[in-house]
């Protein structure tokens, strides 16, 4: 009983956070464009939610990899959510790119940690099969969406956590609308209450899921889409960009004047925003 009511009050903060009222709680699986190959529910772990799905050009050779991971408070959320998928398939799949799109251990199953992990178990599982789908294991994109963002931004911060998984070195990241780079901060300040639920009250834990605090080195290339329509998105993002600069990383911020919901959702349609993505991807050596 408390596990379902842990569920209802986590699904509420998202739909608070990420939803328009009219919206709907349930997504249709996605259309995708003909021609394209799909494998779904490829396990890359023993738990129920260690699952992915991949999305493949026709004749795929040597493709790029768009490695995505959906949000949902770190407590809900699917792979296969229309507006996770469908128009980032439809953008990046005809232009000869392999799409990916990952599940992984919500909360209380696993706290963000133990989900940055998951998230890096796929990278090594998507790497070491990347050929056998016509890809290319050296040039995949790491990209997520609010609770999915701070996840591979985690990975982004702090490579440890993906070679410790067996995942070997990637091009690039995309950000899209994660709120959550720096943890302390936003713990120490009112803040959502799935916040709580997420992070516990354990100020060594914050610095632990924090991308913030875990960047060390010469991060990987990241361009950080940020919601103007929120307080928190693009002032943490800059914040994140400024210090991996500081550390010879190459990072952007891009300010969009989108709810969080279509900051996700938008992403493919033919706008200024789908083609700075495509520029930043190029810039990585992708089509």
């Amino acid at each position: 009983m408390r596990l379902h009511a842990f569920r209802i009050l986590s699904l509420l903060a998202v739909l608070l956070v990420s939803a328009p009222a009219s919206a709907g709680l349930f997504s249709k699986r996605p259309d995708i464009p003909a021609g394209t190959k799909v494998e779904r529910d490829i396990a890359y772990g023993a738990a129920k939610d260690q699952r992915l799905d991949v999305f493949m050009p026709a004749g795929a050779k040597g493709a790029p990899i768009i490695f995505m991971v959906h949000g949902g408070a770190w407590a809900v959320g699917d792979k296969e959510m229309s507006r996770v998928v469908e128009n980032k398939v439809a953008h990046w799949v005809p232009k000869g790119a392999i799409f990916v799109s990952v599940n992984y251990r919500m909360v209380p199953d696993a706290d963000p940690v133990m989900q940055a992990d998951d998230v890096a178990r796929a990278l090594a599982f998507v790497q070491a099969h990347a050929a056998s789908w016509g890809g290319d294991p050296a040039r995949v994109v790491l990209m997520g969406h609010s609770a999915g963002a701070h996840l591979v931004m985690l990975l982004t911060a702090d490579t440890s956590i993906a070679s410790a998984q067996g995942a070997k070195p990637w091009l690039g990241t995309v950000s899209l609308d994660s709120g959550a780079m720096n943890v302390p901060e936003i713990m120490k300040a009112k803040h959502y209450r799935f916040y709580d639920r997420a992070f516990g009250d354990d100020p060594a834990y914050w610095e632990k899921a924090s991308p913030y605090q875990r960047l060390t080195g010469h991060p990987k290339p990241v361009l950080i889409v940020c919601s103007t329509k929120r307080e928190d998105s693009c002032p943490q993002g800059r914040a994140f960009a400024e210090r991996a600069r500081s550390l010879g990383g190459r990072a952007g911020v891009y300010p969009v004047a989108l709810t969080h919901r279509e900051v996700n959702e938008e992403l493919g349609l033919v706008s200024s925003y789908t083609a700075t993505v495509d520029d930043f991807l190029r810039s990585l050596g992708l089509p």
